[in-house]
């Protein structure tokens, strides 16, 4: 998985108008908690961070740090509903070694046996890892899959190391056939024509 140093830095200024401040400042407002610690109220360059939070699960190495560096995981962030830029971002602290829970999105590799039609109704699942080995996606081969085939969450193949922390039977994908829906796309297109046609 990926792990990225970033610059870390004290905050000692609250409330909004210090956190408009550091946003115009090129920085995001952020805190990070966990073991038990105080939370820490820091602030993170928002080029890098955005960029850092574009793979899933990134693992962030925290420099700067008046204790000295922490490893953190992503765990709620808050972006602008309109312009999308981050406004606030909650860490997790995590050490080498520990095992935590989390969402990891769930990749269908592979065609889709003709006639059929992919049906992805999970696009995530949670599963419990080492926090320096999560993996970035779990892949599901579709390929060998003929129409009305499953995939569970129980079949999904995970790395060494990394168990399964969902419910085994939830339903990841299925296979479709692909002209059931054709069918009931025709028969609603007629319905709607129908109407316009009686209407006038």
């Amino acid at each position: 998985m990926s792990e990225v140093r970033i610059a870390a830095e004290p905050r000692t200024e609250f409330g909004k108008g210090a956190a408009r401040r550091t946003r115009r400042a090129g920085k995001v407002p952020a805190v990070l908690y966990g073991h038990g610690t105080p939370p820490q109220h820091i602030t993170l360059p928002g080029h890098d961070l955005m960029l850092a939070l574009k793979t899933p699960n990134v693992l962030l190495r925290l420099e700067g740090l008046p204790g000295g560096e922490e490893l953190a995981l992503p765990k709620d962030v808050q972006r602008d509903p309109i312009k999308g830029f981050l406004e606030h971002v909650d860490l997790l602290l995590v050490k080498r070694g520990e095992k935590v829970t989390v969402e990891v999105p769930v990749v269908a590799t592979g065609d889709v046996v003709a006639g059929g039609r992919l049906e992805q109704p999970v696009i995530q699942v949670a599963v419990e890892a080492e926090a320096t080995h999560i993996p970035e996606t779990v892949e599901v081969d579709v390929s060998g899959l003929q129409v009305g085939d499953s995939v569970l969450a129980k079949d999904l193949k995970l790395p060494s190391g990394v168990a399964l922390a969902a419910d085994e039977e939830t339903l990841i994908l299925q296979i479709a056939d692909a002209s059931v829906l054709a069918g009931a796309v025709t028969e609603e297109a007629e319905a709607e024509s129908g109407e316009e046609a009686s209407a006038e």
